[in-house]
């Protein structure tokens, strides 16, 4: 659907102060009739039927005249085909038998939590309410959604739950309007399908021989260490889905990253595990840089010579020392080396 902008229509203020004029007229109309019908004159009767005629149908042409804010938009229709669509501020008069069109009117995104239909009315006295979201306005401005947390299984199938922030504006208010039924629910299911979509080629740590490029080469990537790629590549999933909709999506960012309760407590578990094990390593790769250099500066200086079986008890309880977990007790030995 090609979008049609009116940019022609901006003399509301005129027409109003004309409409309010024909008003005034009117009012004078009856009352000069009613002079002149009770003179006997018959022209009398025609200028009170226009007068009347005007006071009870006049009301109408004010229903052209529209206002828009700044990033506000209103799509218009005359007995159901599409003419036009209001982008710029300003005081428009239009048809007055046209319609403003917007099925997302009453849909609410909200900022956690999934689209709502409901709409809240507003209590403006003891017997008068408006309903909150009944506009047909179009919002131009950049609008964030941030749908519910979603259970995902990833390429492992370890279950996932990942939440994002959608930052999206409406470009084509035909489309938006014409081209889907609600471009906001639209919006956001298109969202948790293209989430789910990506979110399964990554593991949620780097793990071997896993391809999340599709290239058939093994890569690094994971849904911890790579944040930025992967909103990335849902930015653009998500645009391609949304395109026919009239819309833009300026920015995706993940808000929420997490192992399913379920199998968190051991993941946290596995990964105890490993931060032990490489501690480990680093502690024994320590200590025997530590042995090898004292057995080394011993023998460069000539302090004590040690024999082979004396070597290794010595390696023994440096190794017991530098590796154990509690601090070594020591032993004075008070009697002679051998």
């Amino acid at each position: 659907m090609k979008e049609i902008v009116l940019q022609k229509n901006k003399n509301g203020m005129v027409m109003m102060i004309l409409f309010i004029a024909f008003y005034v007229a009117a009012i004078g109309t009856v009352i000069t009739g009613g002079i002149l019908l009770d003179d006997g004159r018959s022209i009398g009767i025609l200028l009170l039927v226009v007068g009347i005629l005007y006071l009870a149908l006049g009301w109408i042409f004010f229903l052209g005249l529209k206002v828009l804010k700044p990033q506000e938009a209103l799509v218009l229709t005359l007995f159901g085909k599409y003419v036009g669509t209001l982008k710029e501020e300003g005081f428009y008069f239009v048809n007055p038998f046209c319609t403003a069109v917007n099925p997302a009117a009453q849909t609410k995104l909200n900022q956690s939590g999934d689209v709502k239909e409901k709409s809240k009315k507003i209590q403006l006295g003891s017997d008068t309410s408006i309903e909150e979201g009944s506009s047909k306005k179009i919002s131009l401005k950049i609008m964030t959604l941030s749908n519910s947390r979603q259970k995902v299984n990833d390429c492992l199938g370890n279950p996932v739950e990942i939440g994002i922030a959608v930052v999206w504006k409406v470009t084509n208010t035909a489309k938006a309007v014409f081209d889907v039924d609600n471009y906001k629910e639209y919006l956001s299911l298109q969202c948790d399908s293209a989430l789910r979509n990506i979110v399964r080629m990554y593991p949620y740590d780097v793990s071997e021989n896993i391809d999340t490029t599709g290239d058939g080469i093994a890569d690094e990537g994971s849904l911890r260490g790579s944040s930025e790629v992967v909103a990335q590549r849902i930015k653009e999933e998500i645009q391609r889905k949304v395109e026919d909709a009239g819309l833009e999506i300026v920015e995706a960012r993940i808000t929420y990253l997490a192992y399913a309760p379920e199998i968190a407590a051991a993941m946290l578990q596995r990964q105890q595990a490993s931060a032990i094990i490489d501690a480990r390593k680093m502690i024994v790769d320590g200590a025997v840089g530590m042995v090898e250099m004292a057995l080394d500066k011993l023998s460069e200086k000539d302090i004590i010579e040690l024999d082979e079986e004396r070597k290794a008890a010595m390696v023994s309880n440096l190794l017991v020392v530098l590796c154990g977990n509690k601090d070594a007790q020591p032993i004075v030995n008070s009697g002679s080396l051998y």
